[in-house]
C-alpha cells in the first residue's frame, strides 16, 4: 500500500511551523525565557535556604532604592523601578541589576570612548545671518550647536514627503545617480519590494566602485533579517555594521538601539524621517490599516550634519579609528530654502536633546503647536509644558494612531488623554490606520521632522535624529499635512472619555506606572 502523500496545505503548515521554530526571534525569546525561569527559580531557592542570605538581599534592595533616589535619572523612570523593587524585593533588585540603567549595563557601549566630531565649518555656516535676521532662534540654535556640535545651514534645498511611497520613489532615483558613496542607517530592514529594489542598486554601485556602507540595528531587525545576513551584504561588496549586536542575554544594553533612519548619497543628498526600509512603510503590505508616515530630502550644505553623525556612530559601533570627514562633505550647494539644522541624540550622555528641542518649541509658541506621534508616554515635564501651553491660549493638537501596533503601549497612550484634554489640548486618532509620522510644527515658522517618538524610549534610550526647519517651505508643508491628517482623524471628546470602562481606565493607569520601562 502506498504511503499517503501530504496535501500541499499540510506541507505549507508544516513548513510555516518549522520556520517559526527556527526563526531567530523565536529562538531568542525561548533563550531569554529559559534564563528568566532559571533566575526566578534560583532566587526562590535562595530565599528558602537562609534567612541570613535573604536579609542580605533585602539590604541590597534598600541600597538600590537609595542609589535610584540619588541618581539624576528622570523621576518617572526611578519611580517605576522603586515600585518593582518594593513589590518584589529580591526579584526586583535582580531585574534592576540586569535591566536597569546602571554603569554595569552601560559598560558594553561605554568601552568605546566618544568619537570627537570633525569641524563642520568647512564653509561659513548660517549661524550669524540667522541670529541677525531672526534672533528669536538664538537659544535653540546655540543649544544644538553646543550640545551636538551641529551648526545651522543655508544653501540647502528641501522637500517634504507626506507618505512613504513618495520618499521611496525619490530615494531610488537619487541612489541610481550615486558616484562617490552611499550611506544607509536604519532601525528596520526587511526583504521585500523596498529593500530588494534598494539592494539591487547598492550591489550595482558597489561593483562600479562606489563606497557603500549599511548600518542597521541588530535588535530592530531580529524579526526581519536572518542570522548572518551581514555576510550576505559583505559578499556583494557592501560594508556592514550591525549596531549593538544582539546577544540573547538578560541585559539592558539591548535598550540602547539605533532608531535613526538616514540615507546619504555623495554627501549632497540626504533622506530621513520616520520611514524604515520595509514594505508596510510604502503601503505595499498592509499592517494596522493605512500606514501614514513622513520624510524629508535635503540637498546641499545642510546634509553635512547627517553625514557627520553617521560617521561618528559608524566609527563608534565598528570600533574603527575616526573617519576623516573632509572627503564626505557636500560638493554642491543649492538656493536657500530657509535654514536647516539636523541634530543627533544619544542615550550615552546626560542630555535629553530631543525632548529639550520639543519642549523649547512648545514653551516658546505664541499661536499653535501641532504634533504627530505613534506613541505618547510622557514625563511630568512634558505634560506640564503641553498643559501650560494650552492653558495659555495656545492651540495645542496631538494626533496619534487609530489602529495600534502595540496594544499595551496604546493603552498607556490613551491614559494621558483625560489629563491633557482637561487643560485644553485637542487630541485626534488617525482613523484610516497606523500613524507613524514624528513631527512638530509651531507658529508657521519652525518645524521638526525626524525619528523621535513622544515616549521614554526615544527621549532617553534610543539613538535618534531630527531636523529643525527655520523659516523653510517645509514648515508650511508639515502644517498642512498635519491639518489634512486631522481631517481624516477621529477627535477625542469628553463623551468618548466617559464611554471608556473604568476597568480599562484602571488597567491603563497601572500600566502607566511602568511606562518608562516599556
Amino acid at each position: 500500500m502506498k504511503k499517503p502523500v501530504p496535501s500541499p496545505s499540510v506541507k505549507r503548515v508544516k513548513k510555516s511551523f518549522w520556520n517559526f521554530l527556527i526563526n531567530r526571534l523565536t529562538v531568542t525569546l525561548l533563550l531569554l525565557l529559559l534564563q528568566l525561569i532559571v533566575l526566578v527559580i534560583s532566587l526562590i531557592r535562595l530565599r528558602g535556604l537562609s534567612a541570613y542570605v535573604f536579609s542580605l538581599s533585602q539590604l541590597l534592595s534598600i541600597c538600590i532604592v537609595i542609589w535610584l533616589v540619588r541618581k539624576h535619572d528622570n523621576p518617572s523612570y526611578k519611580i517605576a523601578w522603586i515600585i518593582v523593587i518594593l513589590l518584589l524585593p529580591v526579584l526586583g533588585s535582580a531585574f534592576y541589576l540586569l535591566w536597569g540603567n546602571t554603569p554595569l549595563n552601560q559598560s558594553r557601549l561605554h568601552k568605546i570612548p566618544p568619537i570627537p566630531r570633525d569641524r563642520l565649518a568647512f564653509k561659513p555656516t548660517a549661524t550669524r545671518p540667522l541670529f541677525t535676521r531672526h534672533p528669536q532662534y538664538r537659544r535653540l540654535v546655540q543649544y544644538l550647536h553646543g550640545i551636538s556640535e551641529m551648526p545651522v545651514w543655508e544653501n540647502t534645498a528641501t522637500e517634504f514627503y507626506p507618505l512613504g511611497e513618495y520618499l521611496f520613489d525619490a530615494m531610488l532615483t537619487d541612489l541610481q545617480k550615486a558616484k562617490r558613496f552611499i550611506f544607509l542607517e536604519y532601525f528596520i530592514i526587511e526583504p521585500g519590494i523596498v529593500w530588494d529594489s534598494i539592494l539591487a542598486i547598492l550591489t550595482a554601485k558597489a561593483e562600479q566602485g562606489v563606497e557603500v556602507r549599511v548600518m542597521y540595528d541588530d535588535a530592530g531587525c531580529i524579526a526581519t533579517l536572518p542570522l548572518g545576513y551581514h555576510k550576505t551584504l559583505e559578499a556583494r561588496g557592501i560594508q556592514v555594521v550591525r549596531f549593538n549586536q544582539f546577544v540573547p542575554t538578560l541585559n539592558t544594553y539591548l535598550n540602547y538601539r539605533d532608531h535613526r533612519k538616514v540615507c546619504i548619497i555623495d554627501g549632497n543628498v540626504a533622506f530621513t524621517g520616520g520611514i524604515n526600509l520595509a514594505d508596510e512603510y510604502i503601503n505595499q503590505k498592509e499592517r494596522f490599516g493605512h500606514w501614514k508616515d513622513t520624510g524629508i530630502r535635503l540637498y546641499g550644505d545642510g546634509v553635512s550634519n547627517l553625514t557627520a553623525q553617521f560617521l561618528q556612530l559608524w566609527d563608534f559601533a565598528s570600533q574603527q579609528a575616526p573617519t576623516a570627514l573632509d572627503s564626505y562633505l557636500p560638493t554642491e550647494s543649492a538656493s536657500s530654502d530657509g535654514y536647516v539644522q539636523s541634530f543627533s541624540d544619544s542615550p550615552l550622555d546626560d542630555c535629553n536633546v530631543s525632548e529639550t528641542v520639543f519642549m523649547h518649541i512648545i514653551n516658546t509658541a505664541s499661536k499653535y503647536v501641532y504634533i504627530t506621534s505613534p506613541y505618547l508616554t510622557l514625563d511630568n515635564e512634558m505634560i506640564t509644558a503641553l498643559c501650560t501651553a494650552a492653558q495659555s491660549g495656545i492651540d495645542v493638537r496631538i494626533v496619534t494612531p487609530g489602529i495600534p501596533d502595540k496594544k499595551t503601549v496604546y493603552a498607556v497612550t490613551r491614559s494621558y488623554y483625560a489629563q491633557l484634554m482637561s487643560a485644553g489640548v485637542k487630541i485626534y486618532e488617525y482613523t484610516p490606520g497606523f500613524l507613524h509620522a514624528k513631527m512638530i510644527v509651531s507658529d508657521d515658522h519652525i518645524a521638526v521632522v525626524g525619528t523621535i517618538n513622544m515616549d521614554f524610549r526615544s527621549f532617553y534610550l534610543h539613538f535618534e535624529c531630527g531636523t529643525v526647519f527655520y523659516r523653510s517651505s517645509v514648515v508650511e508643508k508639515v502644517k498642512m499635512d498635519i491639518l489634512d491628517t486631522i481631517d481624516k482623524s477621529h477627535p477625542i471628546t469628553s463623551a468618548w472619555l466617559a464611554s471608556q470602562s473604568w476597568i480599562k481606565s484602571i488597567y491603563a493607569s497601572l500600566l502607566r506606572l511602568f511606562a518608562p520601562l516599556m
